[in-house]
């Protein structure tokens, strides 16, 4: 008996540290964000809703569904010359809109790794696939985002780096 419980003992302890070494990896792998400052805004619960805007109410259509509740969260971020927000990739969509300065973003399923340039004023939809956002100009660049995520849960995930299809 004694000897069956030091092999439990064993093997336990030997998942253990293959456990503690996958996600050693994992983050070492990571992507985490390198000169950006984000600033929770705030973040809030909005019970399901339907919201449709037919053509004619007003001068565009706007339709949008929420089930069950989610959260909005609002941040803003700061990236110096060279920053890079990392690889990541969010649960729903992100409202980003570009403030000042120019973000250059690259979509990580993209086999181009074809940059896609937004410049303050600019803003576009994140769909949630993954992406990482760069600041390759020379000046300071800012930008306000909308995410959204399930009611108190994560809005960001680290993906691994290099992307797939960038060498970045």
């Amino acid at each position: 008996m004694k000897l069956m419980r030091t092999n439990a003992a064993k093997w336990t302890f030997a998942i253990l540290c293959l456990l503690i070494a996958a996600g050693y990896t994992m983050l070492t792998w990571a992507s985490p964000a390198t000169g950006v400052t984000p600033t929770l805004i705030g973040r809030g619960t909005y019970d399901r809703f339907k919201i449709n805007v037919p053509p004619g109410q007003a001068p565009f259509e706007y339709m949008a569904q929420a089930k069950p509740a989610i959260d909005m969260v609002v941040q803003t971020h700061d990236f110096q010359p060279g920053a890079s927000s990392g690889w990541h990739q969010h649960p729903g969509p992100v409202f980003i809109t570009v403030t000042q300065g120019e973000l250059t973003f690259y979509e990580y399923d993209d086999p181009t790794c074809s940059p896609k340039v937004y410049t303050a004023g600019e803003g576009f939809v994140d769909t949630g696939h993954g992406h990482i956002g760069r600041n390759e100009s020379g000046a300071v660049a800012k930008d306000v985002t909308v995410a959204i995520a399930p009611v108190g849960g994560a809005f960001r995930t680290e993906l691994s780096a290099p992307g797939p299809f960038c060498a970045f």
